[in-house]
Protein backbone atom coordinates (compact mmCIF):
# COMPACT_ATOMS: atom_id res chain seq x y z
CA UNK A 1 0.00 0.00 0.00
CA UNK A 2 1.52 3.39 -1.33
CA UNK A 3 1.66 6.50 0.90
CA UNK A 4 -1.10 8.58 -1.12
CA UNK A 5 -0.76 11.14 1.70
CA UNK A 6 2.11 12.36 3.72
CA UNK A 7 3.11 15.00 6.61
CA UNK A 8 5.11 17.65 5.40
CA UNK A 9 5.44 21.29 7.27
CA UNK A 10 2.68 22.91 5.66
CA UNK A 11 0.16 20.47 6.31
CA UNK A 12 -1.26 16.93 5.05
CA UNK A 13 -0.10 16.59 1.12
CA UNK A 14 -0.97 14.16 -1.70
CA UNK A 15 1.73 13.31 -3.18
CA UNK A 16 0.50 12.68 -6.75
CA UNK A 17 -2.06 14.83 -6.65
CA UNK A 18 0.47 17.96 -5.82
CA UNK A 19 -2.38 19.55 -3.26
CA UNK A 20 -2.73 19.97 0.42
CA UNK A 21 -5.77 19.38 2.47
CA UNK A 22 -6.45 21.57 5.31
CA UNK A 23 -2.76 22.78 5.42
CA UNK A 24 -1.89 25.18 7.98
CA UNK A 25 0.46 27.41 6.57
CA UNK A 26 0.26 29.12 2.69
CA UNK A 27 0.27 26.59 -0.02
CA UNK A 28 -0.75 26.89 -3.83
CA UNK A 29 -3.46 24.58 -4.10
CA UNK A 30 -5.80 23.53 -0.66
CA UNK A 31 -8.60 21.40 -0.67
CA UNK A 32 -10.67 22.55 2.56
CA UNK A 33 -12.86 19.98 4.65
CA UNK A 34 -14.60 22.74 6.36
CA UNK A 35 -14.51 26.25 7.29
CA UNK A 36 -12.77 25.92 10.93
CA UNK A 37 -10.41 28.40 11.84
CA UNK A 38 -7.81 25.51 12.16
CA UNK A 39 -8.64 23.62 8.89
CA UNK A 40 -9.54 26.78 6.50
CA UNK A 41 -7.11 29.34 6.69
CA UNK A 42 -6.04 33.11 4.28
CA UNK A 43 -3.13 32.88 2.29
CA UNK A 44 -3.69 29.68 -0.03
CA UNK A 45 -3.10 30.79 -3.86
CA UNK A 46 -6.15 28.15 -4.56
CA UNK A 47 -8.69 26.81 -2.76
CA UNK A 48 -11.42 23.84 -3.34
CA UNK A 49 -14.25 23.03 -0.97
CA UNK A 50 -17.85 21.61 -0.89
CA UNK A 51 -20.21 23.83 -2.22
CA UNK A 52 -22.69 24.30 0.60
CA UNK A 53 -20.08 25.46 2.94
CA UNK A 54 -19.13 28.29 0.17
CA UNK A 55 -20.65 31.03 1.74
CA UNK A 56 -19.01 30.82 5.39
CA UNK A 57 -15.66 30.02 3.92
CA UNK A 58 -15.80 33.57 1.96
CA UNK A 59 -17.49 35.35 5.27
CA UNK A 60 -14.66 34.01 7.13
CA UNK A 61 -12.03 34.31 4.87
CA UNK A 62 -12.40 36.97 2.37
CA UNK A 63 -11.52 37.53 -1.05
CA UNK A 64 -10.51 33.91 -2.00
CA UNK A 65 -9.96 31.55 -5.26
CA UNK A 66 -12.85 29.05 -4.33
CA UNK A 67 -13.91 25.90 -6.67
CA UNK A 68 -17.16 24.98 -4.89
CA UNK A 69 -18.65 21.65 -5.96
CA UNK A 70 -20.99 19.83 -4.91
CA UNK A 71 -20.85 16.26 -2.86
CA UNK A 72 -20.19 13.62 -4.96
CA UNK A 73 -18.52 15.39 -7.86
CA UNK A 74 -15.37 14.27 -9.14
CA UNK A 75 -12.14 16.97 -10.22
CA UNK A 76 -9.17 15.38 -11.79
CA UNK A 77 -5.91 16.82 -10.22
CA UNK A 78 -2.49 15.52 -11.88
CA UNK A 79 -4.08 12.06 -12.46
CA UNK A 80 -6.18 12.24 -8.85
CA UNK A 81 -9.68 11.69 -9.20
CA UNK A 82 -10.90 13.49 -6.04
CA UNK A 83 -14.49 13.69 -4.60
CA UNK A 84 -15.91 15.52 -1.73
CA UNK A 85 -18.89 13.90 0.90
CA UNK A 86 -20.75 14.97 3.96
CA UNK A 87 -19.13 14.81 7.03
CA UNK A 88 -21.84 16.00 9.53
CA UNK A 89 -19.98 18.42 11.50
CA UNK A 90 -20.41 21.95 10.34
CA UNK A 91 -22.38 23.45 7.00
CA UNK A 92 -20.19 22.81 4.24
CA UNK A 93 -17.68 19.95 5.93
CA UNK A 94 -16.89 17.45 3.88
CA UNK A 95 -14.53 14.00 4.10
CA UNK A 96 -12.19 14.05 1.01
CA UNK A 97 -12.07 10.83 -1.49
CA UNK A 98 -9.02 10.51 -3.29
CA UNK A 99 -8.33 7.47 -5.79
CA UNK A 100 -5.55 7.12 -7.40
CA UNK A 101 -4.17 3.80 -9.48
CA UNK A 102 -7.13 2.05 -7.80
CA UNK A 103 -6.20 3.22 -4.65
CA UNK A 104 -8.51 5.36 -2.60
CA UNK A 105 -7.45 6.83 0.29
CA UNK A 106 -10.20 9.39 3.07
CA UNK A 107 -9.55 11.86 4.69
CA UNK A 108 -12.38 12.90 7.06
CA UNK A 109 -11.78 15.89 8.78
CA UNK A 110 -13.91 16.55 11.17
CA UNK A 111 -17.14 14.58 11.65
CA UNK A 112 -20.52 13.07 13.55
CA UNK A 113 -22.25 10.44 12.52
CA UNK A 114 -25.48 12.03 14.36
CA UNK A 115 -27.67 14.12 11.86
CA UNK A 116 -28.83 17.00 13.04
CA UNK A 117 -30.29 19.06 10.44
CA UNK A 118 -27.95 22.08 10.06
CA UNK A 119 -26.13 20.67 6.92
CA UNK A 120 -25.47 17.04 5.02
CA UNK A 121 -25.30 14.01 7.33
CA UNK A 122 -22.47 12.13 7.36
CA UNK A 123 -22.05 9.48 4.38
CA UNK A 124 -19.58 6.59 4.94
CA UNK A 125 -17.52 6.46 2.02
CA UNK A 126 -15.51 2.94 1.22
CA UNK A 127 -11.98 3.27 1.24
CA UNK A 128 -8.48 1.23 1.82
CA UNK A 129 -6.91 3.98 3.59
CA UNK A 130 -9.02 5.98 6.03
CA UNK A 131 -7.28 9.53 8.03
CA UNK A 132 -9.81 9.78 11.24
CA UNK A 133 -10.11 12.49 13.91
CA UNK A 134 -9.95 11.25 17.30
CA UNK A 135 -11.00 14.48 19.55
CA UNK A 136 -13.00 12.31 21.47
CA UNK A 137 -11.26 9.12 20.92
CA UNK A 138 -12.00 7.45 24.57
CA UNK A 139 -14.45 4.98 25.17
CA UNK A 140 -16.23 7.40 28.28
CA UNK A 141 -17.28 9.39 26.00
CA UNK A 142 -20.99 8.37 24.68
CA UNK A 143 -23.39 11.20 23.79
CA UNK A 144 -26.81 10.99 24.28
CA UNK A 145 -29.39 11.81 21.91
CA UNK A 146 -29.28 15.65 20.88
CA UNK A 147 -33.50 15.54 21.07
CA UNK A 148 -32.38 14.93 25.26
CA UNK A 149 -29.89 17.58 25.26
CA UNK A 150 -32.46 20.20 23.81
CA UNK A 151 -34.86 19.44 25.90
CA UNK A 152 -32.57 19.92 28.70
CA UNK A 153 -31.60 23.37 27.31
CA UNK A 154 -35.49 24.14 27.12
CA UNK A 155 -36.21 23.20 30.79
CA UNK A 156 -33.15 25.22 31.81
CA UNK A 157 -34.24 28.50 29.93
CA UNK A 158 -37.95 27.93 30.22
CA UNK A 159 -37.06 27.67 34.54
CA UNK A 160 -34.91 30.68 33.98
CA UNK A 161 -37.71 32.74 32.19
CA UNK A 162 -40.16 31.78 35.24
CA UNK A 163 -38.27 33.58 37.22
CA UNK A 164 -37.26 36.94 35.01
CA UNK A 165 -33.45 35.99 34.71
CA UNK A 166 -31.64 35.61 31.36
CA UNK A 167 -30.21 32.54 30.20
CA UNK A 168 -26.51 32.44 28.67
CA UNK A 169 -25.34 29.73 26.77
CA UNK A 170 -22.01 30.31 25.76
CA UNK A 171 -20.97 27.86 22.43
CA UNK A 172 -18.95 28.39 19.60
CA UNK A 173 -20.18 30.52 16.86
CA UNK A 174 -20.03 28.50 13.70
CA UNK A 175 -21.53 25.56 14.02
CA UNK A 176 -23.10 24.85 17.65
CA UNK A 177 -25.23 27.94 17.54
CA UNK A 178 -26.49 26.90 14.49
CA UNK A 179 -27.26 23.90 15.93
CA UNK A 180 -29.02 24.85 18.80
CA UNK A 181 -31.12 27.47 17.68
CA UNK A 182 -32.49 24.74 15.06
CA UNK A 183 -33.13 22.27 18.01
CA UNK A 184 -34.49 24.35 20.81
CA UNK A 185 -38.01 25.71 21.46
CA UNK A 186 -38.29 28.64 20.07
CA UNK A 187 -41.56 29.92 21.69
CA UNK A 188 -40.25 30.16 25.19
CA UNK A 189 -38.76 33.74 24.52
CA UNK A 190 -36.85 35.99 22.78
CA UNK A 191 -33.18 35.01 21.45
CA UNK A 192 -30.28 37.06 21.16
CA UNK A 193 -26.81 36.19 19.59
CA UNK A 194 -23.43 37.84 19.59
CA UNK A 195 -22.52 39.70 17.18
CA UNK A 196 -20.36 36.62 16.24
CA UNK A 197 -22.75 34.51 15.59
CA UNK A 198 -25.34 36.69 14.14
CA UNK A 199 -23.78 36.63 10.55
CA UNK A 200 -22.92 33.26 10.50
CA UNK A 201 -26.89 32.59 11.08
CA UNK A 202 -27.59 34.45 8.12
CA UNK A 203 -25.67 32.51 5.96
CA UNK A 204 -26.89 29.48 7.23
CA UNK A 205 -30.64 30.55 6.37
CA UNK A 206 -29.28 31.54 2.87
CA UNK A 207 -27.89 27.90 2.30
CA UNK A 208 -31.50 26.81 3.56
CA UNK A 209 -31.45 25.53 7.07
CA UNK A 210 -34.35 26.61 9.27
CA UNK A 211 -33.27 28.91 12.65
CA UNK A 212 -35.67 30.92 14.01
CA UNK A 213 -35.70 34.69 14.46
CA UNK A 214 -32.63 35.97 16.23
CA UNK A 215 -32.00 39.53 17.48
CA UNK A 216 -28.63 41.48 18.22
CA UNK A 217 -28.41 43.04 21.82
CA UNK A 218 -28.10 46.39 20.09
CA UNK A 219 -31.53 45.73 18.18
CA UNK A 220 -33.34 44.97 21.99
CA UNK A 221 -35.09 48.31 22.77
CA UNK A 222 -37.36 46.98 25.75
CA UNK A 223 -34.57 45.68 28.00
CA UNK A 224 -37.68 43.40 30.28
CA UNK A 225 -36.95 41.10 27.05
CA UNK A 226 -33.73 39.91 28.67
CA UNK A 227 -35.64 38.74 31.67
CA UNK A 228 -36.82 36.16 29.30
CA UNK A 229 -34.41 35.65 26.77
CA UNK A 230 -32.08 32.68 25.87
CA UNK A 231 -28.36 34.78 24.76
CA UNK A 232 -26.36 32.91 22.90
CA UNK A 233 -22.69 33.82 22.68
CA UNK A 234 -18.96 32.62 21.89
CA UNK A 235 -17.01 31.64 25.48
CA UNK A 236 -15.14 34.82 24.65
CA UNK A 237 -18.12 36.53 26.06
CA UNK A 238 -17.67 35.53 29.34
CA UNK A 239 -17.07 38.52 31.97
CA UNK A 240 -17.34 41.27 29.23
CA UNK A 241 -19.02 44.29 29.00
CA UNK A 242 -21.37 43.11 26.05
CA UNK A 243 -22.66 40.64 28.91
CA UNK A 244 -23.24 42.51 31.52
CA UNK A 245 -25.68 44.31 30.07
CA UNK A 246 -28.22 41.31 30.59
CA UNK A 247 -28.09 42.12 34.51
CA UNK A 248 -29.26 39.12 36.49
CA UNK A 249 -28.43 35.85 34.27
CA UNK A 250 -27.98 32.35 34.72
CA UNK A 251 -24.90 30.66 32.36
CA UNK A 252 -24.15 27.73 30.92
CA UNK A 253 -21.72 26.68 28.17
CA UNK A 254 -22.35 23.34 25.61
CA UNK A 255 -19.64 21.51 24.63
CA UNK A 256 -18.61 17.50 24.76
CA UNK A 257 -16.07 18.33 27.11
CA UNK A 258 -18.74 18.77 29.90
CA UNK A 259 -18.40 15.43 30.25
CA UNK A 260 -15.46 15.42 32.17
CA UNK A 261 -15.44 15.80 35.38
CA UNK A 262 -14.99 19.84 36.61
CA UNK A 263 -15.45 20.91 33.26
CA UNK A 264 -18.05 22.82 34.70
CA UNK A 265 -16.50 24.08 37.72
CA UNK A 266 -13.43 25.12 35.74
CA UNK A 267 -15.58 27.37 33.15
CA UNK A 268 -17.68 28.92 36.11
CA UNK A 269 -20.75 28.47 34.68
CA UNK A 270 -23.79 27.28 36.19
CA UNK A 271 -24.63 24.57 33.74
CA UNK A 272 -23.11 22.00 31.42
CA UNK A 273 -24.79 20.58 28.16
CA UNK A 274 -22.84 17.90 26.82
CA UNK A 275 -23.26 18.74 23.17
CA UNK A 276 -20.78 18.05 20.19
CA UNK A 277 -20.17 18.56 16.83
CA UNK A 278 -17.62 15.50 16.58
CA UNK A 279 -18.18 11.90 16.40
CA UNK A 280 -18.08 10.37 20.28
CA UNK A 281 -16.20 6.75 21.09
CA UNK A 282 -19.19 4.98 19.13
CA UNK A 283 -19.58 7.33 16.63
CA UNK A 284 -15.59 6.82 15.63
CA UNK A 285 -15.96 3.15 15.62
CA UNK A 286 -18.85 3.09 13.50
CA UNK A 287 -17.39 5.13 11.17
CA UNK A 288 -14.33 3.05 10.89
CA UNK A 289 -15.87 0.59 10.58
CA UNK A 290 -18.63 1.78 7.74
CA UNK A 291 -15.23 2.90 5.69
CA UNK A 292 -14.10 -0.87 4.91
CA UNK A 293 -10.36 0.12 5.23
CA UNK A 294 -8.11 -2.19 6.99
CA UNK A 295 -5.58 0.59 7.04
CA UNK A 296 -6.18 3.53 9.73
CA UNK A 297 -4.45 7.05 10.43
CA UNK A 298 -5.49 8.80 13.83
CA UNK A 299 -4.86 12.41 13.76
CA UNK A 300 -5.86 15.30 16.47
CA UNK A 301 -7.21 14.49 19.60
CA UNK A 302 -6.75 11.28 21.45
CA UNK A 303 -4.72 9.51 18.89
CA UNK A 304 -2.41 6.80 21.48
CA UNK A 305 -5.81 5.38 22.85
CA UNK A 306 -7.11 5.13 19.39
CA UNK A 307 -4.24 4.06 17.26
CA UNK A 308 -3.53 1.66 20.52
CA UNK A 309 -7.82 0.32 20.11
CA UNK A 310 -7.54 -0.29 16.68
CA UNK A 311 -4.02 -2.11 16.37
CA UNK A 312 -5.12 -4.68 19.29
CA UNK A 313 -9.05 -4.90 16.54
CA UNK A 314 -7.15 -6.16 13.52
CA UNK A 315 -6.41 -3.02 11.91
CA UNK A 316 -3.35 -1.60 10.41
CA UNK A 317 -3.33 1.97 12.49
CA UNK A 318 -0.39 5.02 13.27
CA UNK A 319 -0.82 8.45 13.60
CA UNK A 320 -0.75 12.05 11.58
CA UNK A 321 0.74 14.99 13.84
CA UNK A 322 -1.21 17.88 12.76
CA UNK A 323 -1.77 21.33 14.08
CA UNK A 324 -5.63 21.26 14.31
CA UNK A 325 -6.98 22.63 17.19
CA UNK A 326 -7.18 26.29 17.86
CA UNK A 327 -10.70 26.91 16.37
CA UNK A 328 -12.18 30.49 16.38
CA UNK A 329 -9.38 32.74 18.12
CA UNK A 330 -10.89 30.59 21.67
CA UNK A 331 -8.47 28.36 23.98
CA UNK A 332 -8.20 25.03 23.57
CA UNK A 333 -9.87 22.82 26.01
CA UNK A 334 -7.82 20.21 25.76
CA UNK A 335 -4.11 20.10 24.40
CA UNK A 336 -4.27 18.76 20.66
CA UNK A 337 -8.03 18.92 20.40
CA UNK A 338 -10.36 21.17 18.34
CA UNK A 339 -11.84 24.24 20.85
CA UNK A 340 -15.30 24.13 19.17
CA UNK A 341 -16.17 20.64 20.44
Amino acid sequence: MTDLVVVRKEGLYCVPGRFYIDPWRPVERAVITHAHADHARTGHGHYLAAAPGAGILRARLGEITLDAIDYGQTVIHNGVTISLHPAGHVLGSAQVRMEYKGEVWVASGDYKVEADGTCAPFEPVRCDTFITESTFGMPIYRWKAQADIFSEINDWWRANAEQGRASVLYCYSFGKAQRILHGIDATIGPIICHGAAEPLNQVYREAGVVLPPTLLATEVSDKALFKRALVIAPPSAGGSPWIKRFGDYSDAFASGWMQVRGARRRRSVDRGFVLSDHADWPGLMQAIGASGAPRVIVTHGQIPTMVRWLQQNGLEAGAFETEYGAEDGNEVVQTAAPADA
